[in-house]
């Protein structure tokens, strides 16, 4: 299992910040530098937790959001889903929805491929 695939979760089931490890970086100086950019992770279990995320992407950053508590025919999901689609378009990004249990939603300047690496 690659390291995208422990980020985005090939099996499924919900992860809690436990099964996510901090990598050695070696050589690399892990003092803040200021990225302009921060990748959050979001777990959706009600309309409240969309007001985290929009601001996250209103600020420029990528969030992955986890809807494993929700199924893709849930009303509650479509509206949390064509909110999240408003912010995307209104600040020039992208958002998709992977599988059945994430979504990724953009900033402007940065846009997911729809395309699968190594296929």
């Amino acid at each position: 299992m690659g390291l995208m695939s422990k980020i985005l979760g090939e099996n499924g089931g919900a992860r809690g910040t436990e099964d996510y490890v901090t990598l050695d970086a070696g050589d690399v100086e892990l003092a803040d530098v200021g990225a302009d950019t921060l990748v959050h992770i979001a777990d959706i279990g009600d309309k409240s937790d969309v007001v985290d995320i929009k601001d996250a992407v209103y600020d420029g950053d990528v969030v992955i959001a986890d809807i494993t508590r929700h199924t893709t025919q849930d009303r509650t999901m479509e509206h949390i889903t064509d909110e999240l689609k408003q912010v995307a378009r209104e600040v020039g990004g992208d958002i998709v929805q992977k599988d059945d249990d994430q979504l990724i939603i953009t900033p402007a300047g940065v846009q997911i491929s729809r395309e699968r690496l190594g296929r």
